[in-house]
């Protein structure tokens, strides 16, 4: 019986399987694996927020959502000597905050959190920017993701992992979670990445999802992870 056109096609496209007794999954040699490769690919890997202290860096983590650092760090070079307080954010003019922030998008609801988020540092944390997650989950706007930004990389305190888009699409090609919700992800990696590496790992992919490993066309002939990688999407 002779094979349709597209029956060899499909033959000529289908994948190898992985080879016999390769390390699959979140085995703990794989996962030092991949922290090697990262290690050497981006070695000073750090938040890509423009920011001077705690408190600039969470307020440019909540303009952030939905929004690119690129446009953050714009927006934030003329709104920080703007507004160079909690103070001055808590007690600002809301329409007028609304404008000054309005390229990275959401400005309303921004607005809402920003100006909240400062009040209740000045109200309960005596201006302070707090050092744990479960008071910083206190202040409007903030969840997860943005508290581990602000411990992470302003006071050095691994409470968990960042988890972003590009968190979230890496760590599934790379077969280090199954789940798709960002809190059950932050759970899974918290498992299988040692906590030492929680901060620095987090940069690493965030960086790595930018760069080489991008939503619709992964730039797999120039990953150092391609070898130990067998995501569907693989392009090589």
């Amino acid at each position: 019986m002779r094979m349709s056109k597209k029956s060899k096609e499909h033959k000529r496209t289908k994948r190898k399987p992985a080879r016999r007794g390769a390390l699959r999954g979140t085995d703990p040699k794989r996962v030092r694996a991949i922290l090697v490769k990262l290690d050497e690919a981006y070695p000073a890997a750090t938040c890509a927020l423009r920011h001077e202290n705690p408190f600039q860096l969470l307020i440019s983590t909540i303009l952030s959502a939905q929004c690119t650092d690129e446009r953050v760090n714009i927006v934030t070079q003329s709104l920080f000597p703007k507004y160079s307080t909690p103070k001055d954010f808590a007690y600002a003019n809301p329409q007028e905050l609304e404008q000054d922030i309005r390229p990275t998008g959401f400005f309303r609801n921004k607005t809402k959190s920003i100006m909240g988020a400062s009040k209740r540092i000045i109200e309960e944390f005596g201006g302070n920017v707090p050092r744990t997650m479960d008071e910083l989950l206190t202040l409007p706007g903030v969840a997860r993701k943005t508290a581990n930004v602000v411990l992470g990389t302003a006071y050095g305190i691994a409470s968990g992992l960042v988890v972003d888009t590009h968190v979230q699409r890496v760590s599934a090609r790379l077969d280090l979670t199954k789940n798709t919700d960002p809190k059950k992800i932050e759970q899974d990696l918290m498992k299988v990445i040692p906590q030492e590496h929680w901060i620095l790992f987090s940069h690493q992919i965030i960086w790595h999802g930018r760069r080489v490993c991008q939503a619709r066309k992964p730039r797999c002939i120039e990953c150092n992870l391609e070898q130990i990688c067998y995501s569907k999407d693989k392009t090589v």
